[in-house]
């Protein structure tokens, strides 16, 4: 349902005098954000003790929403609406003061934000925050990855229009930029400049919208951790099958693939029947294919190394250097959203089937959450739609890059969600000196690509970094310095030189993606949805889409790696680290757009997509084997089918309730196991007594949720804590529940065994009694003595953090001021309402959730509803900072208007921009 708008107070300052209490755990946070935050410490003591940091200091960076104001380079006038939340709708003539007012609004209310991003995504954060130890790290491995340098690359090779799109949003961005010191931009520059030296700002580059995709694509790079996960976990387990263990296949949860193969044939006869290319078929007899997810990828031979995994791990050499690797790129600071919380919900239903008699779209990506929100809302309207001016589309855009990423235009909706392909893959290289080994058998030496990068630090003296690659990528084992690259011995009377780690990824290649932006804008069909995807290269996400006219479907885009299939040791699918000196582990090239999966109004009458498998195994093309295990895909699945089965036609309303639901399937699969272990004495056996009878609903009140993932963290502590290295601990993810589940079938699996305890085999039973009284336990000092008092809210809570203000080492005053107020939430891990925690941390605090909510109704674009975590400000003292915070936390969201007269209807501001 739809929360009352709130009211509109652009000049609204926080009491900066209400401090906060810190009466629970902080949520993870990065390396960089605790080191930057520290900066802010003698800065906030000097600012806290003048009044004009309440008065005058924090509302001085407020733009002015009403009234006429000047953009330089504007063919005509254009209107911007802003309605009760502060969100724009842009009315232009052409596509460029289109672009340019998108500019200019987004440096308005997220200039810092656009500018703090900026630095990282170039390896310049050093410049923009001072002499700060991971600040320079973070330089390092973004140089040494070249994000920067590939968005240069990029813009020679997308269209002239979409340079031109990206030319006049820079322009906007000036325009607002012009004439404006730091302090009258954002707080942020006050605070920084009592410590560094803020020098105005740059012009913005139209480069530094591409290397924002840089930053996207890096956080949704698909298997990358489990790849790592498995070589770290070889390095304490030393057998590979053990290993494999703790990484289960999609089929093994029991759980649905986006698509069928009966969705797919019908969509090849239907477009065969058009007269469109299908390109090649994905199993047109219903035969089922192969690929390396549905067989073993080589288990005979031996690829030169140890004879045990091919490239020496194991070894302390090799062991050294990957951890080096994982500790490198530990170091880039996230962005967009990363680990097991991040992944997205999307379905879509057929118009047969909804109230309005066309179809409905939700999309909700889940991704790390902080303040301001990842996300800015919309809407950007040609004011005559045209060849010339095509676009009347509104959504979610990033602050730094033109056009709508997620949203609908009049004829189409999409939504999008991490498909989690594997397009990442580390290679274990010899170096010796500044060649590398491209060949063993041939002994066959190259020369390393060799660059040097400086890196200038605000107030420090310059960094230089030299940087080395491969033909697979760059070394990043040496980046940090630490276990750069590890001798190891000769072999056969020839030096094979040292140990290093290279990672090759897609997006290092340049690519089209921002052109795909544009064109998902305009989009109006399958046709077109399918011509986008195409571009879409980087990061390969899933697309489900409707139409106006009543068509349902589903595109997967992306580059994706063709790997050969090597006999060997382990699989050689992508899932371990490869030789990087054996030639038949090198990628084959790029699966073929034509043959990438779609489907287009499928017999069920809907469609998921929420980070689960794509295709049944078997089924070509190989997109991955780590695939989300699909519970939060089934549920919905269910809640769909039953409602269907009720006869009741669907409402906006109902995919509001089941984006919001929190039924857990964690809890459905454990908790009637944890029912039948003996706890014999009383005080301990409390806390499993309020799991009888309990519906597995998370609600933030639910006593029964607050000691079942007490439960479910110290049975993963308790279990494996003492087989693993401390980067591979179990996170608690769908891949979890899939290994717990299993292992109950198995009472004497090793793992149940701890062997920290001499002389003293353990097997499951007791350790599911410890998981249960430790978590009585734990709950009596975390809560109360008494189980009734406790309530999952009180441990599960969302601490909204700013990404350089906001650490625990920031006095109160300032921190309080730019951190929202911790607010408890429902939910969990792999419920649909996927307010992640990471069990491997200890606290229960989300680290991802709902980066926004949408629900577009085809039928009838006016009442679709959106909502954003935070706001669509990024200034701290704007009533729009956090305004929507409290209508996302309660699963509500607002009125979304799109036509010309709703949006008159609701605004509350209007801005008109003259040349």
């Amino acid at each position: 349902m739809s929360a009352t708008p709130a009211s509109n107070e652009p000049d609204a300052t926080p009491d900066v005098d209400d401090t906060i209490e810190d009466d629970g755990a902080p949520a993870p946070r990065s390396r960089l954000r605790r080191a930057v935050a520290g900066l802010a410490v003698l800065v906030a003591l000097a600012l806290v003790a003048t009044v004009t940091f309440g008065v005058v200091t924090v509302r001085k960076p407020l733009p002015d929403l009403a009234g006429t104001q000047q953009l330089a380079g504007l063919s005509a006038e254009v209107t911007v609406e802003r309605d009760a939340q502060g969100v724009p709708q842009v009315y232009a003539s052409t596509p460029e003061d289109l672009f340019a007012a998108q500019g200019y609004v987004h440096a308005q209310d997220r200039f810092f934000e656009m500018d703090y991003r900026r630095h990282v995504t170039a390896g310049r954060l050093a410049e923009l925050v001072g002499d700060v130890p991971a600040a320079i790290e973070a330089d390092k491995v973004v140089r040494t990855l070249g994000w920067r340098q590939v968005a240069e690359e990029e813009w020679n090779l997308v269209s002239p229009e979409t340079r031109s799109y990206l030319q006049a949003y820079a322009r906007g961005v000036n325009a607002y930029l012009a004439d404006r010191a730091p302090d009258d931009l954002a707080v942020e520059y006050t605070v920084l400049g009592t410590t560094v030296d803020v020098a105005t700002p740059a012009p913005w580059d139209p480069v530094d919208s591409l290397a924002w995709l840089k930053a996207m694509a890096w956080d949704m790079r698909g298997n990358y951790d489990d790849e790592l996960g498995r070589a770290l976990a070889y390095s304490t387990l030393e057998d590979v099958d053990a290993v494999e263990e703790l990484y289960p296949g999609f089929a093994e949860g029991g759980n649905t693939p986006i698509l069928r193969k009966r969705d797919v044939n019908q969509t090849l006869r239907a477009e065969e029947a058009a007269g469109v290319s299908p390109g090649a078929s994905d199993d047109p007899d219903g035969t089922g294919g192969t690929d390396a997810s549905s067989t073993d990828a080589g288990t005979e031979g031996d690829a030169e190394g140890d004879g045990t995994t091919g490239v020496a791990l194991g070894t302390a050499a090799v062991d050294d250097a990957v951890q080096a690797t994982a500790d490198a790129l530990a170091a880039v600071p996230v962005l967009v959203g990363r680990g097991d919380g991040s992944g997205s919900n999307s379905w879509v239903v057929s118009g047969d089937l909804t109230e309005s008699g066309s179809p409905i779209l939700a999309n909700d990506p889940h991704l790390s959450l902080g303040a301001p929100g990842i996300w800015y809302q919309v809407g950007l309207h040609c004011t005559q739609v045209d060849d010339a001016c095509p676009f009347d589309v509104a959504g979610f855009s990033f602050s730094g890059f033109p056009g709508v990423v997620i949203g609908h235009n009049a004829d189409l909706s999409w939504g999008l969600t991490n498909m989690g392909a594997d397009v990442t893959d580390f290679f274990v290289e010899r170096v010796r000196g500044d060649t590398w080994l491209r060949d063993a058998e041939a002994e066959e030496w190259a020369d390393l690509d060799v660059r040097t990068e400086t890196i200038r630090v605000n107030g420090g003296d310059p960094v230089e970094l030299e940087v080395r690659s491969t033909d697979h990528g760059p070394l990043l084992s040496g980046v940090l310095d630490v276990g750069a690259v590890v001798d190891s011995p000769t072999e056969a009377g020839t030096e094979f030189g040292e140990y290093a780690v290279s990672l090759a990824w897609t997006a290092l290649e340049p690519g089209r993606t921002a052109d795909a932006v544009f064109a998902m804008g305009t989009a109006s069909d399958a046709q077109d949805i399918r011509a986008a995807a195409e571009l879409f290269e980087v990061p390969a996400m899933n697309i489900v889409f409707a139409t106006t006219d009543g068509h349902i479907g589903y595109q997967a885009p992306g580059r994706i790696p063709v790997r050969d299939v090597v006999p060997g040791p382990v699989a050689s699918d992508g899932t371990w680290p490869r030789p990087g000196w054996d030639p038949r582990y090198d990628w084959q090239g790029y699966v073929d757009p034509a043959d990438m999966p779609r489907a287009l109004d499928p017999e069920a009458g809907f469609i998921v997509a929420a980070n689960q498998a794509v295709l049944p195994g078997g089924n070509d093309p190989y997109l991955t084997q780590d695939w989300d295990h699909g519970f939060r895909s089934e549920r919905v699945r269910t809640l769909l089918s039953e409602q269907i089965a009720a006869g009741r036609p669907f409402t906006v309303a109902d995919m509001e309730a089941i984006q919001s639901d929190d039924w857990s399937p964690f809890a459905a699969a454990l908790v009637p196991v944890l029912l039948d272990v003996e706890v014999d004495d009383a005080y301990d056996a409390a806390g499993q007594e309020i799991l009888a009878g309990w519906d597995y609903r998370t609600g933030s009140d639910s006593a029964a949720a607050a000691y079942f993932n007490a439960v479910w963290r110290n049975l993963l502590s308790t279990t494996f804590w003492d087989d693993l290295p401390e980067a591979a601990l179990p996170t608690g993810g769908s891949r979890w529940l899939v290994v717990v589940r299993d292992m109950l079938e198995r009472p004497e699996d090793p793992f149940w065994d701890d062997r920290s305890t001499l002389n003293v085999v353990e097997t499951r039973d007791e350790v599911l009694t410890r998981a249960l009284t430790s978590a009585r336990r734990d709950l009596t000092v975390e809560l109360s003595k008494e189980p009734s008092d406790w309530d999952w809210g009180s441990l599960h809570q969302l601490r909204l953090e700013h990404p350089v203000l906001g650490g625990d080492d920031v006095p109160a005053l300032v921190r309080d001021f730019v951190n929202p107020a911790p607010v408890p939430m429902a939910g969990g891990t792999s419920v649909v309402n996927a307010t992640a925690w990471d069990a491997a941390s200890g606290s229960f605090a989300v680290t991802a959730g709902p980066s926004m909510r949408m629900v577009v109704d085809m039928g009838d674009l006016d009442s679709s509803t959106w909502v954003n975590v935070t706001g669509s400000s990024g200034h701290p003292a704007s009533s729009h900072y956090d305004d929507q915070l409290p209508v996302w936390a309660a699963g509500e969201s607002f009125a979304w208007p799109f036509g010309r007269d709703a949006v008159a209807a609701a605004a509350e501001d209007t801005t008109t921009l003259t040349p």
